[in-house]
């Protein structure tokens, strides 16, 4: 694949960087979308919503310690010539291991154990992945690449709906076929060498380290609603009047429609970006149409208005997110570091969803979600702000 011309090159790397994070998505949106919660449910019935919490608690402390510990590791390797390549594969054979141990764990410490040892795995692959992401994507091509990473969760989302729909299958099976399709949609972007050109023009743009802190501050900001208001998503429509159905069933439907809206959008608005060579502006439009959709939801009366504002909301924020991705890439202060910088990054992923369940458990009751809906609007709002404080250079990765 080395051989290819730049030009085709970097279509086959964009597709293969889109199928590789599909893949990192999977590694972890089934599990705790669907497989965890059974297992939690099967192991102790009584208290499901306590070994829930606690295996989401302990998993996103080791998540968070995770990403950056392998993100340095693959730092180190890359840096004396051995590349990032050999520490996914590590963490994918690690993967399996813990996916093992999930289908067998047979106590409640068993269980948080297991997750433990899994978002290290998850996160011995997802941390040098996007390492890669960022070294060997050309920073005028990074737009479309965020938008192309939009395609993880209607992917995994869809995975996760096969695995449900089959009755039949093993409880073992389900967990084999996770790591199995992980592995399938990165091995592409594994077997793709990385390209020296490529990376030449991207280590001579030096960025200062506040520019980073920004955009992370914005990210986590936006994020805040993100990591818990599909967890209450049910208890929400509830509150709304249903012209026809259940609750639970709209709420299906409005999940898949909300990750299926984003991808196009996502695709346009991050060429548009690369074009433009500019990416605050549409950071800023896209947190502050997150932010109507949440207005929107706070002050519907129907499940219908309701399900509207929601897929606005999830369509600005999935933008937000997937193009922020490698905006942050491009932010970098030291490329030989890129991995532990990643990882702090990604801190606005997982600490966000313990101070987002603070503020729905302070602010939201069974009755009135408007007051908890407010707030994350204003704090969305405030994340739009705050991109606009990153100085990007104009033109600095044109098309």
């Amino acid at each position: 694949m080395d051989r290819l011309q730049p030009r085709t090159r970097t279509a086959a790397l964009l597709l293969a960087v889109a199928l590789a994070n599909a893949g990192g998505v999977v590694a972890y949106l089934p599990l705790f979308t669907l497989l965890l919660p059974l297992r939690v449910e099967a192991l102790d019935e009584l208290a499901k919503i306590d070994l829930l919490t606690a295996t989401a608690v302990v998993g996103g402390i080791v998540a968070s310690g995770a990403n950056i510990l392998f993100g340095w590791l693959s730092d180190l390797s890359a840096t004396k010539g051995g590349g990032r390549r050999r520490w996914v594969v590590g963490g994918l054979v690690a993967l399996g291991v813990s996916y093992i141990g999930l289908s067998l764990a047979g106590t409640p410490a068993q269980l948080v154990l297991a997750v433990a040892l899994a978002q290290a795995a998850i996160n011995a692959v997802l941390a040098p992945l996007f390492a890669i992401i960022a070294e060997e994507v050309p920073a005028r091509r990074k737009g479309i690449a965020g938008g192309m990473l939009a395609l993880g969760n209607p992917v995994a989302a869809a995975f996760a709906v096969v695995l449900l729909a089959e009755a039949d299958l093993a409880q073992m099976a389900r967990f084999a076929l996770v790591p199995a399709a992980a592995f399938a949609l990165i091995l592409p972007l594994l077997a793709l060498r990385p390209s020296k050109e490529v990376l030449a023009p991207e280590l001579a743009i030096p960025w200062e380290r506040r520019d980073i802190l920004i955009a992370s501050i914005s990210r986590l900001l936006v994020q805040l609603s993100c990591a818990t208001l599909t967890l209450y998503l049910l208890y929400y429509f509830k509150t709304l009047t249903l012209v026809e159905g259940d609750a639970a069933g709209l709420v299906g439907r409005v999940l898949t429609i909300s990750y299926i809206i984003p991808l196009p959008v996502a695709l346009v608005i991050g060429r548009w970006s690369d074009l433009a060579g500019t990416r605050k502006p549409f950071l800023f439009g896209a947190a502050l149409v997150g932010t109507v959709g949440l207005i929107g939801m706070a002050f519907a009366e129907t499940a219908w208005h309701g399900a509207v504002a929601f897929c606005v909301y999830a369509t600005g924020t999935a933008v937000f997110l997937s193009l922020h991705v490698t905006f942050a890439m491009q932010l970098l202060p030291r490329p030989d570091r890129r991995g532990c910088d990643l990882g702090l990054v990604n801190l606005t992923n997982t600490v966000p969803a313990i101070i987002g369940t603070l503020i729905v458990w302070h602010l939201a009751t069974p009755e009135n979600f408007t007051p908890v809906l407010l707030t994350f609007a204003a704090l969305k709002a405030l994340g739009a702000i705050v991109i606009l404080g990153v100085r990007e250079r104009p033109r600095a990765f044109p098309a």
